[in-house]
């Protein structure tokens, strides 16, 4: 008898384009990061994720969306946490060439949880 999978929620605060390409996806993966974007960055607290989808993306792209996912935690555990800033500031920084596999162990589907404009 197999125990089920731990996972751990990550959010991510996104534009319009990028929820675009993840919707086209089925809800199921990120898409492949941008030749200037080395680094796919969910982050640990919905509040973290909530103040950049408000105070950055609105700016940027008019709206901004929080989403939350779930990720295999075994998997996780490779990538240390990041703190980019405060306590509560804290991220993971996933490797471009290693967003495939990162995808491959999200559980479920991509949720959007809030919406700015």
């Amino acid at each position: 008898m197999t125990s089920p999978r731990t996972t751990t929620t990550l959010w991510r605060p996104t534009g319009p384009e990028e929820l675009a390409l993840v919707r086209e996806m089925n809800w199921r993966a990120w898409p492949p990061r941008l030749p200037e974007q080395p680094i796919f960055y969910p982050v640990l607290n919905e509040d973290y994720a909530i103040r950049i989808a408000r105070d950055w993306n609105v700016k940027h792209s008019g709206v901004g969306f929080v989403t939350r996912f779930e990720v295999d935690s075994e998997f996780l555990s490779r990538y240390p946490v990041q703190q980019a800033g405060g306590r509560t500031i804290l991220e993971l920084w996933v490797p471009a060439e290693e967003l495939d596999d990162f995808n491959a162990h999200i559980v479920g589907e991509i949720q959007v949880t809030h919406e700015f404009r």
